[in-house]
């Protein structure tokens, strides 16, 4: 059952996963601020439980779901922050989680996924093989499958981003936000012009897999033929049907970054703010 996305969906969301995240408080950038003559703030979620924001969606996500459903034992597929997220929340619901993530993940992310307690399962090069798999398991074991974006109710948890977002800042003009599959930038985008139709929602996407920009281009989802960036955290060949609505809605422009940019913006967060940020996270600050 797809839920929609309404202002109450999103303050239900807000309340019931604030209850297991850290509050990740916006930071000022001088620097970047000097750089383009704005102010810059970032949203710390490389602070946040599980290292990532999709900790939000997930938690959510498991909420609504029946006591029954949630009992069958959860499924996904990540390579990595969504694998995390899941296995914490089925750990704090007590449910069992397995994860299908590609073979390409980095080590340290498998590892940590199997520190909540979820059955690991290393499957195809890319997120989309390791997601055929893992719906194939669910049909064939009975899991109730969490899908990492294309699903109303995760993307409703990342959207509580947003929500932080204007509480802090309440003049806030511009918010970008990473895209792989969708979810977050469906989320941030959705809430933020339901808080405020000004408000204006850049997503921004690895040019090596800009699925999503051919997508809105096209006016339908389209599949890339193949991915190559180092942001894996966004390497998606498809972005997400059920949520593509929602984007060509609320997103306002899509702009895409080159690794090569990554790599600058990465020493640029280390030497200015002492942060250690993942490829995908640093595509904003490339932006």
């Amino acid at each position: 059952m797809m839920t929609t996305m309404t202002l109450e969906k999103f303050e239900e969301a807000c309340e019931i996963v604030g209850r297991v995240t850290n509050k990740t408080g916006l930071v000022y950038s001088q620097c970047f601020s000097d750089q383009c003559g704005n102010k810059v703030y970032l949203k710390p979620e490389n602070m946040q439980k599980t290292g990532a924001f999709k900790i939000r969606g997930a938690y959510y996500k498991i909420s609504t779901l029946s006591d029954e459903d949630r009992k069958k034992g959860l499924i996904t597929a990540s390579a990595g922050n969504h694998a995390q997220g899941v296995a914490y929340a089925a750990h704090k619901y007590g449910v069992k989680a397995v994860i299908v993530m590609p073979t390409t993940t980095p080590l340290i992310k498998v590892e940590r996924t199997k520190s909540y307690g979820a059955e690991v399962i290393l499957h195809g090069d890319v997120y989309d093989e390791a997601c055929a798999h893992a719906l194939a398991l669910a049909e064939e074991k009975g899991y109730t499958f969490i899908h990492p974006f294309d699903d109303p109710a995760v993307a409703t948890g990342q959207g509580t981003i947003a929500m932080e977002i204007v509480q802090e800042l309440p003049l806030v003009d511009y918010i970008l936000v990473p895209i792989g599959g969708g979810g977050l930038a469906t989320g941030v985008s959705t809430l933020a012009k339901l808080l405020n139709p000004h408000i204006k929602v850049i997503g921004v996407e690895p040019a090596g897999a800009a699925c999503m920009k051919a997508s809105l281009e096209k006016g339908e989802v389209v599949t890339l033929p193949h991915v190559n960036t180092i942001a894996d955290g966004t390497a998606v060949q498809t972005p997400g049907k059920n949520i593509f609505p929602y984007i060509q809605e609320n997103l306002d422009d899509i702009i895409t970054i080159d690794d090569d940019e990554l790599i600058v913006a990465f020493l640029d967060m280390v030497e200015n703010h002492k942060m250690i940020v993942e490829n995908s996270g640093l595509l904003t600050v490339a932006a």
